[in-house]
């Protein structure tokens, strides 16, 4: 079973780091200040079973590592790491940036948020995925019927493999995007959910306690 490490202990972070541990997988959160509340919530929320420790060492530490980091500090903190050496990457990110009040993409069209992070991240094999729902949904989808869909994209079809197993772990139905390029179209569905939920309201809101769904 892989150990995982999750960049990023804010609510997407935390909810995956929750669910995956119930599972049995061992978690490593990197962080950029492991005494930082954040931090110390995530880390109280999981009870134990999973530490915290700066970036690059929670990349080391993992066989697996996500991205759950708001977009504007993606770039930076994936310099700060020297080489992922051929770990699958999972980007759970989504390049948003707010211009005159509202929320849009930062980049797409020509190009996506996971392909820049497969440019940025040295030595990864990145699937983009995790990116379509809120947080809230993602501590234990299995709940809902029937099981929400989770697409993944990558150019690797292994690390797509990868990565698809542990989406299933989730309690999502997992299914295969094809290459990377598709994170093009993934992304903006991210949009489409935010836009539903948040803006309309039209998405039954679910309560997520760091235990499940209630």
């Amino acid at each position: 079973m892989p150990h995982i490490a999750i960049l990023g202990a804010g609510a997407v972070g935390t909810a995956l780091a929750t669910n995956w541990a119930a599972r049995g997988h061992e978690i490593t959160f990197g962080v950029r200040d492991a005494d930082s509340e954040s931090a110390r919530k995530a880390l109280n929320m999981l009870g134990g079973r999973a530490r915290g420790t700066h970036f690059a060492d929670a990349v080391t530490a993992g066989d697996v590592v996500v991205l759950a980091l708001p977009w504007r500090a993606v770039e930076a903190t994936l310099a700060g790491v020297d080489d992922f050496g051929g770990r699958v990457l999972i980007d759970a990110t989504n390049p948003l940036e707010f211009v005159d009040g509202s929320l849009r993409l930062a980049v797409g069209h020509t190009t996506s948020g996971g392909e820049r992070v497969a440019e940025w991240a040295r030595g990864a094999r990145v699937v983009k995925t995790l990116n379509q729902i809120g947080a809230e949904r993602m501590a234990e989808p299995s709940a809902l019927s029937p099981k929400p869909v989770m697409f993944a994209a990558g150019d690797d079809p292994e690390a797509r493999e990868e990565a698809l197993a542990l989406i299933a772990d989730l309690g999502f139905e997992a299914q295969d995007f094809g290459p990377l390029a598709g994170a093009r179209l993934l992304e903006p569905f991210a949009l489409t959910w935010i836009h539903m939920a948040l803006v309309r309201g039209e998405l039954l809101p679910v309560s997520w306690t760091g235990s499940g769904v209630i």
